[in-house]
């Protein structure tokens, strides 16, 4: 489950799921570049994302930690923010590289639902409850559709890789 770090949502997602929290990626950055100057947004932000692009979550890891030590002498905070949301934010290594696009940010579900407002801006009212059913229904088969064949969304195949003995145990979903 990916999401911001809202503590309610975050809860409901490990009570009533039981499954993996991923911080989104997108939003944990606007909150880690709050704590610096805008003129040296870039400059962090290309610091942090040395950590994104690392091929493993153990790189990923040692790099994360190395950038927040190069961090906290100037931005304590930050560096602070990176101690205890490192798990959150790289959880989405553990899984295969083709699908770390598609799992580090809320954005695929941004966009979906930007696509039904779009849609049902168009229409405007509403005769009943019905139709909006309807509608939103569409948009979402369709969108189902796209991603099971123009772009793969995520290929089901790949899962197969995973090793759920050698992972990192993040993957794991405990036992009801």
């Amino acid at each position: 489950m990916i999401s911001d770090a809202h503590s309610g949502l975050r809860a409901a997602i490990e009570r009533v799921f039981e499954a993996t929290w991923q911080r989104c990626r997108v939003h944990w950055m606007r909150n880690a570049l709050a704590h610096v100057s805008r003129g040296q947004h870039t400059v962090v932000a290309a610091a942090i994302r040395q950590a994104f692009d690392q091929p493993d979550r153990a790189s990923a890891g040692e790099t994360w930690r190395k950038v927040a030590d190069q961090l906290r002498p100037r931005w304590p905070k930050l560096a602070d923010l990176m101690d205890s949301s490192e798990h959150d934010v790289l959880a989405y290594m553990a899984f295969p590289r083709q699908h770390r696009t598609k799992l580090h940010s809320t954005n695929p579900i941004e966009r979906l639902n930007k696509e039904v407002k779009r849609r049902a801006d168009v229409v405007g009212i509403f005769p009943n409850e019905a139709s909006i059913i309807r509608l939103i229904g569409a948009v979402l088969f369709e969108q189902n559709d796209e991603w099971q064949t123009a772009s793969r969304y995520m290929m089901v195949d790949a899962f197969a890789q995973i090793d759920h003995e050698e992972t990192d145990p993040i993957l794991s979903i405990k036992a009801a």
